[in-house]
């Protein structure tokens, strides 16, 4: 019978160091769980609510620790025992003969005599426990995970959710946190990133969510596959992006001979196009960062290459001249490209073609509304015109025709136009398309804009 019981004992540590393995787990601690559960499972039973001397113990045998007993520091009493803590002499002489009465004796009893409530009580507070410091481990674990890269397999759909087996536990992937088109198979092995882990009172383990829809995944991808990004040496300023349609990537870096893009983009493109792939072939754009608005919108409107480019600081807008053949690039597919500019820089984006921009210049309500956009300029403007005074330049002068006599000149151009050093129509005319484009807040465009106008409305009379 003793040979029955070392054998069901054996098994059960055999089990508890299969159990320690499977869930990684500390065997010192699994053990504590167990005792503390019998230790609070035998106190109820008895009727022990208080223990402050702590009689009660738990013993694992010495011998491979295949025994688990309870024992129980009793008062040896001449009558009939009140409580748990006391035992009649009679009895205590059965387990030790030469015992007395007011003295103290151990008594032990195994977990096999005791009640089925007994064991029964204590399992379910072993179980309960154990996975409680499952589910805490298991949120630490991954709760010093989050925002970092990691793998899984596809197991199954919950509704519109993705069941992904991390290995120890299982992660989901909410619809919006997808990208749209993907599809999988059990068992499929995918990349996401550990976006939030939360513990949550009715959930067996940690909820931990994933996301392949981020930027910060872009980000961690880049991470991966360019060496200059995750040493640091190229930095990923921002990540906007559309889901399965574009993503734009804006770089910089503090080193002179080192190029940023090329660096990302890779020998023949190399590089970028394992993120392409792993991304279902999304458009990927590495933009330059600039501190200056008008530039980095000039960069970041990739592929489209603008003619100009004006910001309004103040109220936040942007005007980008495009030739008339890259309005489609400018935009892209349902107004992506345009998107993302706008989500990168802030301003709010209006596209024009040279040919809209042209005919939108000859409305007096059109270029009062362009006009706003030399709002950036008026600081410089007005230095250089304080300037050009401190020269001497006589702005009075009869002998002169003012800009303001070209119709259609707005006083803002007029404006830039005098801070440029032309204060009157003869000295404009002197200037070509080349050299009035150099003028702060005047680019190409507007400057072939200008002398037009000038030819169309001057007329010149030759003196005889």
């Amino acid at each position: 019978m003793a040979t029955k019981q070392v054998t069901k004992e054996t098994g059960l540590f055999e089990a508890i160091q299969q159990f320690c393995q499977d869930k990684s787990l500390d065997r010192e601690l699994v053990l504590g769980v167990i005792r503390d559960s019998l230790l609070t499972a035998y106190r109820k039973k008895v009727g022990l609510d208080v223990d402050p001397e702590n009689r009660c113990q738990v013993e694992f045998g010495q011998d491979n620790k295949n025994e688990i007993v309870i024992s129980v520091l009793r008062d040896i009493v001449s009558s009939e025992p009140k409580s748990a803590l006391e035992i009649s002499l009679e009895e205590a002489q059965k387990v030790e003969p030469g015992a007395t009465v007011g003295s103290q004796i151990r008594v032990y009893e195994k977990p096999q005599d005791l009640s089925r409530v007994l064991s029964s009580q204590a399992k379910q507070m072993v179980f309960q426990r154990l996975r409680d410091i499952e589910k805490e481990l298991l949120f630490e674990e991954y709760k010093s995970k989050e925002g970092e890269l990691t793998h899984g397999y596809f197991q199954r759909w919950k509704k519109d959710a993705m069941s992904i087996d991390l290995g120890k536990v299982e992660g989901i992937m909410l619809k919006k946190d997808q990208n749209p088109g993907e599809k999988y198979r059990q068992g499929d092995r995918l990349k996401a990133i550990i976006s939030r882990v939360e513990m949550r009172p009715r959930e067996p383990m940690p909820v931990i969510t994933l996301s392949r829809a981020s930027g910060d995944f872009v980000k961690k991808l880049f991470e991966m596959e360019i060496p200059e990004v995750y040493d640091g040496i190229v930095e990923i300023r921002d990540v906007a992006r559309i889901p399965s349609f574009r993503t734009k990537v804006v770089v910089h870096t503090n080193k002179m001979d080192v190029d940023p893009v090329g660096a990302c983009v890779g020998m023949k493109g190399v590089r970028i196009q394992a993120i392409v792939r792993e991304l279902g072939n999304e458009r990927i754009d590495i933009v330059l960062h600039s501190d200056e608005p008008s530039v980095f919108i000039a960069n970041a409107i990739s592929p489209a290459k603008p003619v100009e480019v004006h910001v309004d600081r103040k109220r936040g807008d942007a005007l980008v001249i495009v030739p008339d053949e890259s309005l489609s690039l400018a935009i892209g597919i349902n107004g992506s490209n345009v998107k993302l500019v706008s989500q990168l820089s802030g301003y709010k984006i209006d596209i024009k073609t040279v040919s809209q921009y042209n005919q939108e210049l000859a409305s007096p309500e059109a270029r009062e509304k362009l006009d706003r956009l030399f709002n950036a300029q008026q600081e410089a403007m007005e230095q250089s015109a304080d300037s050009g005074a401190e020269e001497g330049v006589d702005e009075d002068d009869d002998s002169y025709t003012p800009l303001t006599e070209i119709p259609g000149l707005t006083p803002r151009i007029i404006d830039l136009l005098e801070a440029g050093g032309i204060k009157n129509v003869e000295t404009l005319v002197d200037f070509s398309p080349e050299e009035l484009s150099k003028i702060s807040g005047i680019g190409r465009t507007t400057a072939e804009q200008i002398l037009r106008l000038l030819r169309e409305s001057i007329e010149w009379v030759e003196e005889g």
